[in-house]
């Protein structure tokens, strides 16, 4: 049995574009966004203004936002930089 990734579910600030904010997702000391398209990494920093989330609440928002639920439980993997069924795991805290 494979043990599941530590993640830490943040959600963005509100802004016009975005007034729900975006989640945002730390594993391994790095940042991803999720899109429409799935996770995005951003680099190694979080953005200034995010609220924790549990997974509970992240799964809550992926519903609110009409996202597919697939691609909020498809994880790239951190090594190759591609995407991989990756299955994540729950707030780590």
């Amino acid at each position: 049995m494979t043990r599941a990734q530590s993640v830490r579910f943040l959600r963005t600030a509100s802004t016009m574009a975005f007034p729900e904010g975006r989640l945002l997702a730390v594993r391994r000391g790095r940042c991803y966004v999720l899109a429409p398209d799935g996770w995005t990494p951003l680099g190694t920093g979080t953005p200034a203004e995010t609220s924790p989330l549990t997974r509970a609440e992240a799964e809550d928002w992926v519903e609110r936002q009409g996202y597919a639920w697939e691609r909020f439980e498809r994880f790239p993997d951190d090594a190759a930089g591609q995407a991989r069924d990756d299955r994540i795991g729950g707030w780590d805290e």
